[in-house]
């Protein structure tokens, strides 16, 4: 008779018996005993709000990304395009609009405008309940110190136009020893240092200039050789304007208005060229643990954390300064 070994055995829907063989040929029998061989899955940060299936979470660590259809309402997506179209289209690089700033790079990216949680319409999506578990599922760090000062942070949010013509290369990919970027699973526990969700906010399918990704590159532990060829540094410049078209491994992912893409940063991503008439219009919000800082050095504003409920307030600004008596404030 073969000696046992009792282990726990954990799966998300229930324990159960799992066997195994050990080195020695002895069958051992993971069943219920005081120590969780793995961590379970943590409950849901937001009760009734959607969750990720076990598909869901099986997709999200095999391709580095997930689609969800109909994340906002047409009336989201309605008030969200109003808001912007408020902000004047001749704005310079660098101006202002309220709490709201052009970004800075080559206009064959288009048009970014940085902190756009501020405007009314967007200060709703930062904790929307068609995806926030997912982010708190796939960022984790819950028992953690990475929940110090709260579930995560918002560390980037934007919203960005596309014209004809215009596109973002490919870049990212798991090769790059980034902590900010990184993929990783752990015991059970998803563990990603940047999560980005894009949303789309008009019909964007074949010449709309579609977000492109390399699925399962959020695991590479090469660099894409096209990093690599001539002039690709370039692309990047005020005259470059690459786009991620014709990059092997590279898919373009359709979204209708309303429809999300998850993916951890550390996916190879990029965009393909618009060729159709109008704007192709999106917003990024990049979450990561709660003890990160702003990419470009924004805060938010009063007025913006005085009409947020408690928990987006908590995302946007997790930590509280702390400073001498009598010692002034550097912001």
């Amino acid at each position: 008779m073969p000696h046992e070994h009792h282990i726990r055995g954990y799966d998300s829907r229930e324990s159960i018996c799992l066997h195994k063989r050990c080195a020695w040929g002895n069958a051992v029998r993971l069943t219920d005993v005081s120590h969780p061989l793995f961590i379970p899955p943590p409950p849901p940060l937001v009760p009734g709000a959607r969750v990720p299936s076990p598909v869901e979470n099986y997709l999200f660590d095999l391709q580095g990304f997930l689609v969800l259809r109909s994340a906002l309402s047409a009336e989201e997506v309605a008030a969200c395009n109003s808001a912007v179209d408020a902000i004047p289209r001749d704005l310079p690089r660098l101006g202002w609009h309220g709490h709201v700033q052009r970004e800075d790079h080559p206009e064959h990216r288009g048009i970014s405008y940085q902190q756009i949680y501020e405007l009314e319409p967007f200060s709703k999506l930062i904790d929307h309940p068609n995806y926030i578990n997912y982010v708190a599922r796939f960022v984790g760090g819950q028992d953690t110190f990475d929940y110090h000062h709260g579930p995560f942070y918002i560390d980037e949010n934007f919203f960005n136009l596309r014209g004809p013509g215009e596109s973002i290369p490919l870049h990212g990919g798991g090769h790059d020893i980034c902590k900010r970027t990184q993929f990783r699973y752990h015991n059970g526990r998803f563990a990603c240092g940047q999560l980005n969700v894009l949303i789309a906010y008009t019909n964007i399918g074949p010449g709309s200039g579609g977000t492109m990704v390399i699925p399962g590159s959020h695991k590479s532990n090469m660099s894409h050789p096209a990093y690599y060829e001539a002039d690709k540094a370039k692309e990047w410049a005020e005259t470059g304007g690459g786009s991620a078209e014709g990059m092997p491994g590279a898919i373009e992912v359709h979204l209708n208005a309303g429809d999300a893409i998850i993916f951890a940063d550390a996916t190879a991503h990029g965009s393909a060229r618009r060729t159709d008439a109008g704007d192709r219009r999106t917003s990024v919000f990049r979450y990561g643990a709660s003890w990160g800082n702003s990419r470009w050095g924004y805060r938010a504003s009063d007025e913006l954390l005085e009409r947020l409920e408690p928990l987006a307030r908590k995302i946007v600004e997790p930590q509280n300064f702390r400073r001498a008596p009598g010692a002034p404030a550097r912001y």
